[in-house]
């Protein structure tokens, strides 16, 4: 996909490994550090994400109307020094609850609106065909770097103290900004129609395509409820596994590490399988498998089984997630006209945000009320639902991605471009205009991580 991808992809793999090596280490620097209680570090959880997503809400068609390598240098930048500043405060002697707080806000909100820029640069780096190729490759570098970061900074942190993983974390979006800088070329300013000043209404053009589209209504409300569930349950787990179950913090930490190798074989899986299949049968399929294991962490009990239970119900969550992922964010960006790509990112990922933010809430408080176990059981059965918000039919495409374009099994498509290929001498001697919609196939990256590793992030 040529040596520009190469550096995009390389930016995102620096930045996502050391998030990786630093994942946690906000709230570890709370409690370690400054003595936080539970009530703070559940703050810093909750409100330096909320607020980032508040912030980035007028970034999306501000983002939009800009060149979109700048912005994601600039983001990169300002993450480097919200996190390096905790390391200075901190030799100073300064360092303050107060300012985790504004540095979660201010990481949270770039990392918004990077997404949104990214989305749209990728659209001039990568072929059509290749999209779904280029999203399966971010989404297994996602799943590794959760694999590894993790437990490397866990004994990072045990032989240097706290502070270090934020060093690493910061110095490696400084090295995703120059990696971004050797793509090089020249990127062309956006053409804005109409007035050059952002409407109230800018805001908002996100969240009515999403809505106005059938297809990306279903999908987008089906992942706000099971991603936002998934990720609810993650501290729920934690409390039932390490306080009432009594499992060491290494075994809890292999119950994790150990399902990402799932991550790497559903996001390798994806191309083959949509190829084979459709597009539209996996989503459906794997949209509904991936939402039908949670319960299963209910069910655990001590001792060796009960941690061999908890490794394969999330062995299973991964590997639905990382074959669902990349299939469905081609065809979000797919369905998405080119001058709306940012602002519809941003909105996904400000919806996915409050609604992870929301659920996990609402799980502490029913965990509060009636223990763990209850808690992740209830999730686990109102996650059952999000199947039933999958549409049920996708549409079909004008141009085509990754092998089978419109999502049809790969012999159909072979049979349509025969067919094609007879009438082409009758076609071309007419002039063809092309047809700009929503449905046209523009390349585009993925975010997700979102979705998951966006939200692990």
């Amino acid at each position: 996909m040529g040596r520009q991808f190469r550096w995009l992809w390389t930016a995102y793999a620096i930045s996502a490994y050391g998030s990786g090596f630093g994942f946690g280490a906000l709230p570890l620097i709370a409690v370690l550090v400054l003595d936080a209680g539970p009530a703070q570090v559940a703050a810093l959880a909750a409100i330096g994400p909320a607020l980032g997503a508040l912030i980035a809400l007028p970034l999306g068609p501000w983002v939009e109307f800009h060149r979109k390598r700048p912005v994601m240098i600039a983001m990169d930048l300002t993450r480097f020094a919200a996190l390096l500043s905790i390391p200075v405060a901190y030799a100073l002697g300064r360092l303050s609850f107060g300012q985790l707080l504004a540095v979660s806000a201010v990481v949270a909100t770039a990392r918004i609106a990077f997404g949104a820029a990214g989305g749209a640069y990728l659209k001039s780096l990568v072929r059509p065909g290749d999209l779904l190729v280029a999203n399966a490759r971010f989404e297994s570098t996602t799943w590794s770097s959760i694999a590894i970061g993790p437990p490397l900074g866990g004994a990072a942190v045990g032989v240097f103290g706290p502070v270090v993983t934020v060093v690493a974390d910061a110095v490696s979006y400084l090295l995703s900004a120059l990696s971004l800088t050797a793509i090089g070329g020249h990127e062309e300013p956006p053409q804005r129609t109409g007035e050059r000043r952002m409407r109230g209404g800018d805001l908002l053009d996100g969240w009515r395509h999403l809505f106005g589209h059938p297809g990306l209504r279903g999908l987008y409300l089906n992942q706000l409820l099971v991603s936002g569930l998934i990720m609810a349950t993650e501290p729920l787990l934690a409390v039932l596994m390490l306080g009432e179950l009594g499992f060491p913090p290494w075994q809890y930490g292999l119950a994790f590490a150990v399902p990402c190798a799932g991550g790497l074989i559903g996001s390798r899986l994806a191309p083959r399988a949509v190829a084979r299949y459709g597009r539209h049968l996996i989503l459906r399929t794997v949209g509904t498998l991936r939402a039908v294991w949670l319960i299963g962490l209910a069910l655990v009990q001590p001792g060796p089984a009960g941690l061999a239970t908890v490794i394969v119900v999330e062995l299973a969550i991964v590997l639905g997630m990382s074959l669902y992922n990349p299939v469905l964010a081609t065809y979000r960006l797919e369905r998405t006209p080119r001058e709306r790509v940012a602002r519809t990112l941003a909105a996904w990922s400000i919806g996915s945000s409050a609604a992870i933010a929301l659920l996990s809430a609402l799980a502490g408080w029913l965990a509060q009320a009636t223990g763990p176990r209850t808690a992740i059981m209830v999730a686990g059965v109102l996650i059952l639902a999000g199947p039933l918000l999958l549409p049920r039919r996708l549409g079909r495409d004008r141009q085509g991605t990754a092998g089978s374009p419109t999502g049809e099994p790969a012999s159909s498509h072979r049979s349509r471009l025969a067919e094609e290929k007879i009438s082409s001498s009758a076609r071309c001697t007419a002039p063809v205009t092309p047809e700009i919609s929503s449905g046209t196939v523009e390349t585009s990256i993925r975010r997700s991580w979102v979705d998951r590793g966006s939200a692990r992030r």
